[in-house]
């Protein structure tokens, strides 16, 4: 694994106090490779570290997978690139990933894609798309009777277990939490969908059923956050900040309870609050 974080000098203006030079931690931004049974699926940034469960949950949330049993293998590439001398070295930057029996990837993810820290792409283009893609319904009765008192402190228990945040400023989080508002587990990344496949990475290799779980994110609810968690099974998606339109109608549609703005004292509650202990 590559480093997390580094050090650089920087200047410190401070308007009452002054100018003055300093190090700074700052998080550790790389791309990532994925390449399929010999195909390049994809390049993202990220921030190193928990690289193959970012990668089962990409392929996951893309249907690309149902299980972990259907990944063969899933390794970095030895030589990746040449040194200077001309040797082969390791950059931990590919990842190549064998499936069962020469699966093959699905004609909506046989494309390059480049998927940026600030914006992933889906790879979807419909709501439709996306139930058409779904191992099953969604059970209304999973992760019932989840308290509101409880899920507004749910943000503030991801936010204790962000570690690089703490020393950079500069990761989004995603975790899992039982309904009682205990973390299964939490993981960084620069970017929210990198996070967010970590921690759906994990729970593929752990076997993990997530159903009765709740899906936290630092960030907004985008369109494709909803998609990743409906392809996993997650039926309670909370986020510190806005949905978009796109993600409330995908989470409507897809019978994922759907909460933005979750604060210590109120939360909304855009779709599916049947969920939620004091909802009708």
């Amino acid at each position: 694994m590559g480093r997390v974080t580094t050090r650089r000098p920087v200047l410190r203006i401070d308007l009452d106090g002054g100018e003055r030079r300093r190090p700074d931690t700052l998080v550790v931004e790389e791309p990532l490779e994925i390449r399929v049974d010999g195909e390049v699926l994809t390049v993202t940034m990220r921030m190193p570290g928990h690289d193959v469960e970012l990668v089962h949950g990409l392929l996951r949330s893309e249907g690309v997978i149902a299980s972990k049993d259907d990944v063969t293998s899933a390794r970095y590439c030895v030589g990746a690139v040449q040194d200077e001398q001309g040797l082969q070295v390791n950059t931990y930057n590919v990842i190549e990933v064998a499936l069962l029996g020469q699966r093959g990837l699905p004609v909506s993810t046989q494309r390059g894609l480049v998927m940026h820290s600030g914006c992933g792409l889906c790879g979807k283009t419909s709501i439709d798309a996306i139930r058409q893609s779904l191992p099953g319904p969604l059970d209304p009765d999973r992760a019932g009777g989840l308290a509101p008192a409880v899920l507004v402190r749910l943000p503030d228990a991801l936010r204790e277990e962000q570690t690089v945040f703490s020393r950079t400023g500069g990761t989004h989080a995603a975790g899992l939490f039982t309904t009682g508002g205990e973390p299964v587990v939490v993981r960084e990344d620069v970017g929210r969908h990198n996070a967010v496949d970590k921690v759906l990475g994990w729970a593929v290799l752990e076997e993990m059923d997530v159903r009765d779980l709740v899906l936290v994110v630092s960030s907004r609810a985008s369109f494709e956050i909803v998609q990743k968690a409906a392809m996993s099974g997650v039926g309670v998606l909370a986020t510190i900040s806005a949905p978009s339109e796109l993600a409330v109608a995908a989470a409507d549609e897809l019978g994922i309870t759907l909460a933005g703005f979750v604060r210590r004292r109120s939360l909304n509650v855009y779709s599916h609050p049947h969920r939620l202990a004091s909802s009708p």
